[in-house]
C-alpha cells in the first residue's frame, strides 16, 4: 500500500471525476509517471488559469483521453513541481494531507502542504 504525507495509508483523492495517474481515484505512483501525479488538490479558478498558462490546459474537455475538464472545486492528482510551481506564484490549492502521496515529499515541503491542507482550513 502507498503511504501518504502523514506516513498512513493513501487516501482516495477523487472519484468524480476520476483521478490519478493510473485513473483509479488514488494519487499512486511508479516509475513510468515522470510528471510525478501525487499531491492531492482541490482546483481554484485561479490555479486553473495558471496551469493553463504553463501550457497545462486542465479545464478544456479532451474526449480523446476521456476528460471532461475540471472546474473550481475539483478535486486532482497534480503534478508535484507544478504544484509548487503554483506555489511560489501564490496560487497553490487546497490539498488533502491523506490523499497526497508521501512522494510528493521529494518535490516539495511537508510544511507547505500542511499550511495549504484542506484538513487544517
Amino acid at each position: 500500500m502507498n503511504k501518504n504525507v502523514l506516513g498512513t495509508d493513501l487516501e482516495i483523492c477523487c472519484t468524480r471525476p476520476l483521478t490519478g495517474y493510473f485513473r483509479d481515484g488514488s494519487c499512486r505512483t511508479d516509475a513510468t509517471d515522470q510528471g510525478s501525479h501525487v499531491i492531492c488538490a482541490r482546483v481554484t479558478d485561479k490555479f486553473l488559469e495558471f496551469s493553463k498558462s504553463r501550457g497545462n490546459d486542465l479545464s478544456t474537455p479532451r474526449s480523446e483521453y476521456r476528460f471532461d475538464g475540471l472546474k473550481h472545486g475539483d478535486c486532482w492528482c497534480l503534478c508535484a513541481l507544478r504544484w509548487q510551481e503554483a506555489l511560489e506564484a501564490g496560487v497553490a490549492p487546497p490539498v488533502r494531507l491523506g490523499s497526497t502521496n508521501i512522494k510528493a515529499l521529494e518535490f516539495v515541503n511537508l510544511a507547505d502542504l500542511k499550511r495549504h491542507a484542506l484538513e487544517m482550513n
